[in-house]
């Protein structure tokens, strides 16, 4: 199984989000960094106008920058129509509001929009999907997964979870992933297995604490080590 362009809306961050959802240190930043299931955030551009090294994989990079854009505005007024009607299950200090975070999310995916096609040409965004990854082993420093596993624990089953963080894990010294919480807001039900899972066979599995929450009680994130299975 591999994630569709189905499963996952557009939906773009920026990269003082990243920085707070995984709790990224400067050090971290100016490591080499593959951002899994990036979708159409700024982060990509913002970090390579530093001089950042991130590379960005989504099965959403094989469509050109009218389709993606396309997309996004199909999807804009659903996803927000959601947060309105659930609205009490966010916390609004980040965002004063639906209408500021829609604001937000659209200057990223603009940010990432004009970035795309230079981006694209020089291999920083590539269309690969989870759990099967186009890297040498330990290519990168860190990975980042970012609202994709575990927020889709009803559409990604528990295999997919341990076949991707494995090959997370493969490609990279170090995994990041961010929420722990399922699109319900509850604790996905594939986070203990996982970190048995991976404990069990000598990886170094922590539950750590973010400086941002926006889903309520969505302020961890795991982080995982390479072993030696």
């Amino acid at each position: 199984m591999s994630v569709t362009l189905t499963d996952v809306l557009p939906w773009g961050r920026s990269l003082d989000e990243y920085r707070r959802l995984f709790d990224l240190t400067d050090d971290d930043l100016a490591s080499r960094i593959l951002g899994c299931g990036d979708g159409p955030a700024s982060f990509n551009a913002e970090l390579t106008a530093m001089g950042g090294r991130v590379v960005s994989i989504d099965p959403l990079y094989g469509l050109s920058r009218e389709e993606i854009e396309s997309r996004v505005e199909q999807t804009y007024d659903s996803i927000i129509s959601q947060v309105k009607e659930k609205i009490d299950d966010f916390i609004w200090d980040y965002f004063d509001d639906p209408d500021q975070l829609g604001l937000h999310r659209m200057a990223c995916m603009r940010k990432f929009l004009d970035d795309y096609p230079v981006g694209l040409a020089k291999k920083r965004y590539s269309a690969q999907a989870l759990p099967s990854l186009n890297f040498d082993d330990g290519w990168f420093d860190l990975a980042l997964c970012s609202h994709l596993l575990f927020l889709y624990s009803d559409q990604l089953p528990f295999d997919f979870h341990r076949d991707s963080i494995r090959e997370l894990c493969r490609v990279a010294r170090e995994v990041r992933i961010f929420p722990l919480l399922g699109l319900d807001c509850r604790l996905s039900p594939h986070v203990e297995p996982i970190r048995e899972h991976f404990t069990e066979r000598g990886y170094d599995v922590e539950i750590c604490a973010v400086p941002y929450e926006f889903q309520k009680g969505g302020n961890h994130m795991m982080k995982i080590r390479r072993g030696t299975d």
